[in-house]
């Protein structure tokens, strides 16, 4: 081997690796919402105008799920349940309880782990798993992925494509994972970015994220539920996000103050 060539192969031993971990991380980088709104709208989560779609993350959990079905109730509202399938099998109950009241489940991976290194395979497998698990313990098959933190990396896009799933994100959240979110909070943070067709992100447990910081985002859903409809907006899942049912009320506005 020449000079040349050996000097040329180092360069290329050491491009290589870093033009795998660009290939795998570059796709998170719609976590940011101007990169996602600008060049991946779909990814916002956008359906009809006169429709916000409320999400739910890291479920179910025993103790905070619950309060969030019988609130959920009380508003006569219906959301998306984006749950790990680590805690599905733990309580497979309280998802076939979430089912039975009209919710619909979605995806959002086995474990709840950053996707740092690439890991395509395993990426496969856990949504795969996941899919399988909700199917198997609830009868509902689901449609919609979103991956823990956000963090859309493109091994774990292509698993959600293989598993016939649509990823979203979001175009609203509460930030209800902190420890200093209160319900006043939670609501002037979705109102500052919902619009009528927004998807909404809140959390139903705190295992994750600061002690107790669910009771934020559970103070917070009445106002929420109540300024979308008095801006002519209807609540529920992403299932209805792009054909709302019929008996939608009409819009009124295209924003949607929450509080």
């Amino acid at each position: 081997m020449s000079f040349t060539s050996g000097r040329a192969w180092r360069r290329t031993a050491l491009l290589l690796p870093a033009a795998v971990a660009a290939a795998h991380i570059g796709p998170a980088a719609t976590w940011l919402p101007g990169v996602r709104q600008a060049l991946f709208p779909g990814l916002c989560g956008t359906g009809g105008r006169q429709h916000v779609a409320l999400t739910f993350d890291d479920g179910p959990d025993p103790v905070a799920t619950p309060l969030f079905l019988d609130a959920l109730d009380r508003l006569e509202a219906r959301a998306t349940f984006f749950v790990l399938g680590e805690n599905a099998v733990r309580h497979p109950a309280l998802l076939r309880e979430t089912v039975r009241r009209g919710h619909e489940l979605a995806v959002h991976g086995w474990t709840h782990d950053r996707p740092w290194r690439p890991a395509p395979a395993r990426d496969a497998e856990e949504v795969a798993r996941t899919v399988r698990a909700l199917h198997d313990l609830s009868g509902q098959r689901p449609h919609w992925y979103r991956p823990p933190y956000g963090i859309l990396t493109s091994g774990r896009w292509l698993a959600a494509r293989r598993a016939g799933l649509r990823s979203v994100l979001w175009s609203a959240w509460g930030e209800d994972w902190t420890p200093d979110a209160t319900p006043a909070s939670v609501r002037a943070r979705v109102a500052a970015d919902l619009r009528g067709g927004g998807t909404v992100l809140l959390h139903d447990s705190d295992r994750y994220a600061a002690p107790d910081c669910w009771r934020s985002a559970l103070g917070a859903l009445p106002a929420l539920v109540a300024g979308c409809r008095e801006a002519g907006l209807t609540v529920g899942p992403l299932r209805e996000h792009e054909h709302p049912p019929a008996s939608a009320p009409a819009r009124r506005s295209a924003s949607a103050p929450a509080g």
